[in-house]
């Protein structure tokens, strides 16, 4: 097997295991799990095997005064898009809720221009038109509540920030390392959220039962550890162009499974919308001369 066509895999792999995780949500709200302690378990299961990988790899440390910012990369920007995502889960199809995440590659390519002063291309221009246009009918012939589309649009935005933060902080940082740094940290915010909530009388639900537990787990082993390595792996096989087209799969393999397992449905207005979405990610990923440090990223 070539080194191309093994980083494609990966690359597949890593976003089907990331199109998985909204299924998996679904299934753990359902079993009775907050929001809270969802994200809680997720990052404290994934930074126990990500310390133990980059132990077993030998991953030098960065200098502690580099690990602040991505520290507060995750302990904010992380924890605030996974909150944002998870909760839209329990207000909308997690279908539409994918394909909402995915405006995430157009909003970084504006703040790319208006923060890290790169130029504004006339692809750049219509790919946002193109991603807007489709999300708008997404939006318009979807099955969710504004509450719901809202919160996976805020999911969009706060992991662009987040993007075109990361860009600039985890320079010259190991990619294992800068994981592992921000899913402790969202470990100890998370883990303090949920403690702060249950001494104010509002205490958060863990799962019920096997099926909860079993989808927190898959969550956090398969939809965040093996998905993030199955992605660098292939992004050094691949580069990021590719690695960034091969990567839309991801809400393709979403909307396949809640249609399979959750009996969700798109309508014609809504597949067309977010065929729109897709073809705008997959030429801004191929039009890049320089690409965008969002399209190098592993969707969370």
């Amino acid at each position: 097997m070539s080194e191309r066509v093994r980083g494609a895999a990966l690359v597949v792999v890593s976003a089907a295991a990331f199109g998985s995780m909204a299924v998996f949500g679904v299934w753990a709200h359902e079993d009775g799990t907050d929001t809270l302690p969802l994200i809680f378990v997720r990052f404290a299961l994934a930074s126990v095997v990500l310390l133990a990988v980059a132990r077993v790899r030998r991953v030098p440390l960065p200098p502690v005064r580099r690990w602040w910012p991505v520290a507060a990369m995750g302990g904010i920007g992380y924890v605030g898009q996974a909150t944002c995502f998870f909760l839209a889960l329990e207000h909308a199809q997690a279908s539409l809720v994918a394909l909402l995440l995915y405006l995430f590659p157009a909003f970084v390519t504006v703040l790319a221009v208006v923060v890290l002063h790169e130029r504004l291309h006339v692809v750049t221009v219509l790919t946002l038109v193109l991603s807007l246009t489709g999300t708008a009918l997404v939006v318009g012939g979807g099955s969710g509540r504004a509450l719901g589309i809202t919160l996976a649009i805020a999911a969009a935005v706060i992991y662009s920030i987040y993007i075109v933060v990361g860009s600039v902080v985890t320079v010259g940082l190991d990619a294992i390392i800068v994981t592992t740094i921000i899913c402790c940290s969202a470990t100890f915010v998370t883990g303090a959220l949920t403690l702060g909530a249950a001494l104010a009388d509002r205490p958060q639900s863990f799962p019920d039962g096997l099926v909860g537990w079993g989808s927190l787990v898959a969550i956090a082993v398969i939809c965040t550890v093996g998905a993030i390595l199955t992605f660098f792996a292939g992004l050094a096989l691949l580069g990021p162009t590719a690695t960034s087209v091969l990567s839309t799969v991801e809400p393709v393999v979403t909307v396949a499974l809640a249609t399979l397992l959750l009996d969700e449905r798109l309508g014609g207005v809504q597949l067309l919308g977010g065929l729109l979405v897709l073809s705008a990610v997959i030429w801004l990923a191929l039009s890049q001369q320089k690409p965008v440090a969002s399209l190098e990223t592993p969707p969370v």
